[in-house]
């Protein structure tokens, strides 16, 4: 069935186009409600109109765009309005929206007339809720309800005489039941015709967009023992201006299980700098530095695609490749405007040609060079490996994962907040006005603490991975920035295969100082309703997102809110799979996908203006992204939370957390201090060693 859908800017679109594909066999077409060509489209071509979900208002001409156009020219077309589509043809023909109880991320029961789209449907179905505005009833003589949820709000129309069919509810929520049937439904009510059938399945490899004009190989050698990375990158790459240490730090909890440590010293090292808005990258490599035509994201394409390299036979996907991060103003090349400049580049990657890996689980350690087939470059590769692991040997072997030390609670007296609680909270008091008003289901505030530079960030690392040990911790150099990140969180991880992963979190509650008092910390987390509904509309916003570039019908939730333990928090914990079209590359999926969800809120780009209007500044670093792409097509990706970023200027560390209909702006505020309490207390503890030092001066 030929569908036309309607974008309004919202970020549940993709999950309505899979399961629209999914069930009539045919991948609709989509137009964004502000795309001048929609004139063009002649109605004949289309079986049906779907219109999405949006932020805002159906009286507002700008929110809804041609949708009221379509529903005044199209009469003959078929149209099924979700969410502010339903609303949008309430309006249209008569009915009164207006605000009512906003529900977001609400599960409801569903009860119906069992006829039009609910046939064969049970009473009292779950479904998802995303509104703050309401059609009341009465409606229009030209409307009928047809469903309502148990506080009595319409959760279904249809116009007695046209073909127009609305939804409050949305059926493509992973928590929603019945959302096929209902499209099935839809079908056979305007005659459709469809013909579902799972979508074919070929071997994945990634887009190559030509042969590869730099030939490479890789030389390797395994030593039986994995070492200490510690000992490993405070000998090996402490003094290097530029160096990486992916460090899984916690690699008992979860799917961590390698550490990657390496530097920009080897002979095809460069290091790829790049701001939102310029017109090319800065590359620094050997021979200088020059200017590369494009963007962070075409430049990194092309030269993974234009590097062939024969995939070792090695349990990792970093065998060379880019190591670096994207700042979150990085969104300026992602489809949302920027208002704020960042301090630091919004993305450094170093191109690793030499490196190690550590396999914590069958505890080997792995060291690598990257060489082209010139037999002079192979033997210095060789040679270079053969050193690194006779240096490997004589270092002691990987220490037990760090135990977390005590944290204080005492505050820095040197931590100073961009914004003090009054001014945090008022931010808050307004975010919660625009979620009561339709412009955001959930936003993701921020904050930031300022404390002095640090003379030492590789020894604030050290303190750090005792205090709070990550699956996803970082230490990168890059010149006279260093970034410290003890993150617990992946963004997104793509395998060779294609198969690509993300584990949004959200949900946070403190550690218990007994195990019973931990334990009901841990079970409050998971039974609590507020944090629960926060989960489910970052899981749906990510399904989203790798609904744009992943193969229909793919993607799914193999793991729905499950509690994950870090040292010193509870957290929630999804995760969302998909398996990536043939036409999309690792990079081109990070873009699809970047911002994360779970640092910006729904929908995304409306939740994004009003972030940038509160926050006053740029992110930075924080908020963005920091891992690997390796040349193989494999890469793996976290969210920079729990992350300082120092330089001569100062040490910044960013927290904060997702304001939803039931946050109560004090306790808020409280989780900001404690997502970055272990940060400040680990430069505490360094600041508290350096005063001796500072004494005898």
């Amino acid at each position: 069935m030929r569908a036309l859908l309607i974008d309004n800017y919202d970020s549940y679109t993709y999950n309505l186009f899979q399961l629209l594909a999914q069930v009539y066999g045919k991948e609709p077409t989509v137009l964004v409600n502000d795309d001048p060509a929609w004139a063009k489209h002649d109605p004949a071509a289309f079986d049906c109109v779907v219109i999405s979900p949006g932020p805002g208002r159906p009286q507002r001409p700008t929110d809804l765009g041609f949708c009221q156009e379509v529903l005044e020219r199209w009469e003959d077309v078929p149209v099924l309005g979700v969410c502010l589509g339903h609303q949008a043809i309430a309006h249209h023909y008569g009915g009164r929206v207006e605000p009512g109880t906003p529900r977001h991320g609400h599960l409801t029961r569903v009860r119906h007339g069992g006829e039009d789209l609910f046939d064969g449907l049970p009473q009292q179905f779950t479904a998802v809720r995303y509104h703050s505005l309401r059609v009341r009833e009465p409606l229009p003589a030209a409307l009928r309800a047809t469903a309502w949820a148990e506080d009595g709000t319409v959760m279904a129309l249809r116009h007695r005489t046209l073909p127009r069919w609305g939804l409050q509810f949305h059926p493509e929520s992973v928590a929603s039941e019945w959302g096929a049937q209902l499209l099935r439904n839809f079908a056979e009510l305007i005659g459709g015709h469809y013909a579902a059938a799972p979508p074919e399945r070929a071997s994945w490899s990634p887009p190559l967009g030509g042969a590869p004009s730099t030939h490479l190989r890789a030389v390797v050698e395994v030593v039986g023992r994995a070492v200490d990375t510690e000992a490993l990158f405070t000998s090996r790459y402490a003094a290097s201006a530029h160096s990486f240490w992916l460090d899984s730090s916690a690699p008992g909890v979860g799917p961590a299980r390698f550490s990657f440590l390496g530097d920009d010293t080897g002979p095809l090292a460069e290091t790829l700098t790049y701001r939102t808005g310029d017109p090319a990258v800065t590359v620094r490599d050997a021979t200088g530095e020059r200017a590369e035509p494009g963007t962070i994201f075409e430049v990194l394409q092309d030269r993974l695609r234009t590097r062939g390299l024969s995939a070792p036979d090695l349990p990792f996907d970093l065998n060379g490749g880019y190591v670096g991060y994207f700042g979150y103003e990085l969104k300026g090349e992602c489809g949302s405007p920027n208002v704020h400049s960042a301090e630091t580049p919004d993305a450094a990657w170093m191109f690793a040609d030499r490196l190690v890996a550590v396999d914590h689980l069958e505890d080997r350690t792995y060291v690598l060079a990257l060489s082209t087939p010139a037999a002079d470059a192979l033997d210095g590769a060789r040679a270079w490996v053969d050193d690194m692991a006779r240096e490997v040997r004589a270092l002691p072997d990987a220490a037990p994962a760090p135990v977390p030390a005590p944290v204080s609670a005492a505050p820095s007296d040197r931590a100073v907040l961009s914004r003090d609680r009054a001014a945090y909270v008022d931010d808050i008091e307004d975010c919660l006005d625009q979620l009561r008003s339709g412009e955001s289901y959930e936003i993701c505030l921020t904050n930031r603490v300022r404390l002095p530079p640090l003379k030492d960030p590789l020894a604030y690392h050290l303190v750090l991975r005792r205090l709070n040990p990550a699956p996803y911790a970082a230490y990168l150099r890059l010149g006279d920035v260093s970034v410290v990140c003890s993150s617990p969180e992946r963004f997104l991880r793509v395998e060779r295969d294609g198969t690509v992963e993300s584990k949004p979190i959200k949900g946070t509650a403190p550690r218990g100082a007994d195990p019973v008092s931990d334990e009901a910390l841990r079970r409050s987390l998971a039974a609590s309703a507020k944090t629960r509904a926060e989960n489910l509309m970052i899981v749906d916003l990510l399904r989203n997102d790798l609904g744009r570039v992943c193969e229909v019908g793919s993607v799914g939730v193999p793991a729905y809110m499950v509690t994950e333990s870090y040292a010193t928090v509870h957290q929630l914990v999804t995760t969302v799979r998909g398996r990536l079209r043939h036409d999309v590359d690792p990079v081109a999926c990070v873009r699809a996908c970047f911002p994360g969800g779970s640092m910006t809120g729904a929908p995304k780009l409306r939740t994004m203006t009003i972030i940038d209007r509160l926050e006053q500044e740029a992110r930075g670093i924080y908020s963005g992204t920091i891992g690997y792409f390796g040349l193989c097509g494999g890469a793996d990706l976290n969210i920079v939370i729990r992350t300082a970023v120092t330089s001569a200027s100062g040490t910044v560390i960013g927290a904060g957390g997702a304001i939803v209909l039931d946050s109560d702006p004090d306790d808020e505020f409280d989780e900001v201090l404690l997502k970055g309490h272990a940060l400040v207390r680990a430069h505490a503890q360094l600041d508290a060693a350096a005063e001796p030092e500072r004494g005898t001066r």
